[in-house]
């Protein structure tokens, strides 16, 4: 039996350790915000946060999960909006929004470890995020609105 905790909330898995968390989430729990986009933990789209860092739920193993608290773009804001989901609003930067929970948590995941990142750590911290819309500019704006504390 897997026991750990997501966003908040004590969780018990007893299936197949080796399934993959994107899975649980997604299927068994209904927390549909992370996406499955290329199964490979390469494009990003299903980041969520094990103990605060981000990692990528379709290549993250329920075994991995155990004991661990995981947070979901679900639980990011749930009390009241995330600095990065307030920039991400101010900004505009969604457009067809398949890539945004995962640019958000993985944006969040940054200010949690430098909270004053330069252009060049943003780059650098997102470059595992990918989307099709191409609003990097936005995504980036974004980020270094939220870092100075200027969305609201």
């Amino acid at each position: 039996m897997i026991q750990l905790k997501i966003n908040g909330e004590e969780k018990s898995f007893s299936g197949d350790p080796e399934m993959p968390l994107l899975w649980y989430l997604r299927d068994e729990l209904g927390l549909t915000g992370a996406k499955f986009g290329c199964g490979t933990g390469l494009c990003g789209a299903c980041t969520v946060h094990q103990n605060g860092a981000a990692i990528r739920a379709c290549i993250t193993p329920m075994k991995r999960a155990a004991g661990k608290e995981i947070t979901t773009i679900e639980g990011l804001g749930a009390q009241k909006l995330h600095p990065v989901q307030v920039a991400w609003i101010k900004h505009e930067v969604p457009q067809c929004g398949y890539c945004q929970p995962g640019q958000i948590m993985q944006a969040a995941a940054l200010l949690r470890t430098n909270p004053k990142p330069t252009e060049e750590d943003i780059d650098q911290a997102m470059s595992g995020n990918i989307c099709r819309c191409g609003t990097y500019q936005r995504i980036k704006a974004a980020i270094a609105d939220a870092a100075r504390g200027r969305a609201r």
